[in-house]
């Protein structure tokens, strides 16, 4: 009894206080995971927002590094044409534009000149002419075009412009000593005959135009860099931001793995409890097991007592059996107390067996779950190995190349020198053909819009007449019904005005009349218990159609939000590649693949940005011709790469490449087929490809009109010439 009432005692209330605390950790377990789930989609989209900020940062830059280099080129090649005065008069003159050319065909070689008196070619500043000739008519003064110093004043003021070029030979001859007329396309004509035709070459108006193309750039640099600023911000505002959703999110992990450990300790705590009220319940059953056995046997004793009393009365004496029973007794209360300790013992075994069993389920699993991370471990660290022995390859042959890239280097230099010169002169032919191309992308614009205009005007008067038809068709039809006659036939039978009125009121009322009293439906209920039938059919229709176009809204939300984020993650990866790639191939430089037109990835276009060694960056298109296609070979195996493919075709790849490059082409393709795997399928003519090959395929003709195809494994080849020296007599 007493072992029962300890047993009963068994801490029931901190069994009931650790089930609550076990409560209580799930709850704050699910709030933790629930907090990391917003904290993670909070963190995404910071670091879409900070991809965003990134993208219209780097446009920001590359457009500003456009306007830079544009502006840097003009500054460089007006400093190298800028004469040999110092100061000239043309640094100080501001002419409006679409006159440079009239400007430089009326002063020429005098706006070199300058207005510092020590210099050997100066403009003196002098009054005004007092009675100055007059212009021809039909001309206006330079002067009223041109902002320039007072020095130049009486040259402006004689100086006619016009606006017909055509004019210029009839005006001429009205022109006094010293004056000249210009017109806008660089035709000049002077008073003694000297005649200057239009197209003719003017350096001073095409340093007039770089001026005004300087200034445009200087403008939209300054505009160009606050919007920079403002992007650097947002840039850094966004990285900020992904920092703290960051932090905050490791906090939340942090959080949640200590909730974790949190509920591991009392899931332990409670599973203790619960197996020690387990194995009290036991004992407890047990001892009342034990209990009512000995109150059988209790009872058994007594009427075994009383029997063997009665008995006992009846014998004489007890010849020392009464003292064996009582030992026989004794002997089996004892066997009766180990049988039933035995059988507690037994229940308690199975119970922990049973517990050990499930356990042993347990850690085979997390040991099944431990040996695949192991294998996978084993993987990635094979995989690292192989790349590690590849990269260390690639590196003894990176160090035996520094002499051949010096030499080159030099070349290049060389090369880049005469190069130099052509772009200068190209930058200036580039300058005069964008702005002509701005003029004609105006008029083009003014012409769509005229055009745009007309035909919204022909569309306007077809639909009014079409309106009108339809209107004198309708009053055809109503005169048709109502008089019974053709429209034609209204002049007919004409009557008196007092009689028509008196007909019109009665054709009114009879029609009033007619019209009150209307059809009659029969069917009318029946129809409009069928139309009600069909309206509830069609809202229930409408319903279903607005649940679906929500679900397919959402559908596509989540398609373009998953778009975007592998979109950005394989440009990613295709961007480094090709970085990685267009070194490799040109031997330094150095080149980036941006999105443009759109912040958003599904609409944004794709510019490829490239700088060979020696060059500022640039857009494609401003390459040559092998750069273009080194180029795109980089992008290319930069695709391949991030998705590689068994078999690879290539057709004519190398035509555009030197051989320099075609052998930096057929190293990188051996190395992209030892690292991936991938067998390459080449189409070539050129010698060297074919001899890096492993096997050569071709077409001949041995007889006419009978083709046949030939290979041959140089491999094999080679393994026969080295052998060939051992098998000779």
């Amino acid at each position: 009894m007493q072992e029962r009432a300890a047993l009963d005692q068994v801490e029931p209330s901190a069994l009931a206080a650790a089930e609550m605390n076990l409560d209580a950790a799930l709850a704050f377990l699910a709030d933790c995971r629930m907090a990391l789930e917003v904290a993670e989609q909070r963190r995404v989209a910071a670091h879409l927002a900070r991809e965003s900020a990134r993208q219209t940062l780097q446009l920001r830059t590359a457009a500003q590094s456009r306007l830079l280099a544009e502006a840097d080129a003009l500054r460089q090649l007006m400093a190298e044409t800028g004469g040999v005065a110092k100061q000239p008069v043309l640094d100080q003159v501001t002419t409006t534009s679409g006159y440079e050319l009239a400007l430089g065909a009326a002063l020429g070689e005098d706006l070199s000149a300058s207005l510092t008196p020590d210099a050997a070619f100066h403009w003196e500043t002098l009054a005004p002419l007092g009675d100055p000739p007059t212009l021809p008519d039909g001309s206006v003064p330079l002067s009223d075009l041109v902002a320039a110093p007072a020095a130049l004043g009486r040259r402006l003021t004689q100086i006619g412009v016009i606006d017909d070029p055509a004019e210029g030979d009839r005006l001429r001859l009205s022109l006094r000593p010293g004056q000249r007329l210009v017109a806008a396309n660089g035709a000049m004509w002077r008073w003694d005959g000297f005649t200057v035709k239009a197209g003719a070459p003017n350096a001073a108006a095409l340093r007039l135009r770089q001026r005004n193309r300087l200034r445009e750039l200087l403008a939209q640099i300054e505009d160009s860099q606050l919007v920079h600023r403002q992007a650097e911000r947002d840039s850094a505002q966004a990285d900020d931001a992904v920092e703290r959703e960051a932090v905050a999110e490791l906090q939340l992990r942090a959080q949640g793995r200590a909730a974790e450990n949190e509920l591991g300790k009392v899931r332990e705590r409670q599973a203790q409890l619960a197996q020690r009220a387990a194995t009290a319940t036991a004992r407890v059953m047990a001892l009342a097991d034990q209990a009512q056995a000995l109150l059988a046997d209790h009872d058994e004793a007594v009427a075994a007592l009383q029997a063997a009393r009665e008995r006992a009365a009846q014998f004489p004496s007890d010849d020392g059996r009464r003292e064996r029973l009582n030992r026989m007794r004794a002997d089996l209360a004892e066997q009766r107390l180990q049988l039933v300790e035995a059988q507690s013992a037994l229940d308690r075994h199975q119970r922990e067996t049973g517990e050990r069993r499930r356990r042993l389920a347990v850690i085979g699993t997390e040991l099944a779950s431990w040996q695949q991370r192991h294998d996978s471990a084993f993987s990635h660290r094979r995989d690292i190995e192989e790349r590690r022995a590849a990269a260390t390859a690639s590196l003894q042959q990176l160090d035996a190349q520094p002499h051949e890239i010096a030499a080159r280097r030099q070349q290049l230099l060389d090369q880049l020198a005469v190069a130099e010169a052509g772009r200068r002169q190209a930058a200036a032919l580039l300058a005069d053909g964008e702005q002509a191309q701005t003029a004609a992308d105006r008029l083009r614009r003014e012409a769509e819009q005229s055009l745009a205009q007309a035909r919204e005007e022909r569309v306007r008067r077809l639909s009014a007449l079409s309106v009108a038809e339809a209107a004198g068709r309708a009053l055809a039809d109503r005169i048709r019904e109502r008089l019974a006659i053709a429209p034609t036939q209204l002049d007919q039978g004409r009557v008196e005005a007092a009689e028509a009125v008196t007909l019109q009121s009665q054709f009114d009322r009879l029609s009033r009349e007619r019209d009150m009293l209307g059809p009659i439906n029969l069917r009318a209920d029946e129809e409009v218990a069928e139309l009600d039938g069909r309206i509830a059919i069609l809202k229930g229709e409408q319903a279903d159609l607005v649940a679906a176009i929500q679900k397919l809204r959402q559908a596509i939300a989540e398609i373009n939000r998953e778009g975007r984020q592998r979109l950005l993650a394989s440009f990613e990866e295709v961007d480094q590649h090709f970085r990685t790639l267009f070194v490799r191939l040109f031997g330094g430089g150095r080149a980036q693949l941006t999105l443009t037109e759109s912040p958003d990835p599904l609409q944004a276009g794709l510019e490829i940005l490239a700088s060979p060694p020696g060059k500022r960056l640039q857009i494609l298109s401003l390459l040559s011709g092998g750069e273009q296609a080194l180029t795109a070979l980089a992008l290319l195996f930069a695709v391949f790469m991030t998705n590689p493919a068994p078999i690879c075709v290539l057709d004519e790849v190398d035509a555009p490449l030197d051989d320099a490059n075609v052998d930096r082409f057929c190293s990188m393709v051996a190395e992209i087929a030892h690292a991936s795997k991938t067998r390459f399928l080449v189409v070539t003519h050129h010698r060297m490809t074919m001899a890096r090959v492993d096997r050569l395929y071709g077409v001949t003709m041995a007889e006419r009109g009978v083709s046949s195809l030939v290979s041959v494994d140089l491999r094999t080849a080679e393994t026969l010439r080295e052998d060939e020296p051992k098998l000779a007599p």
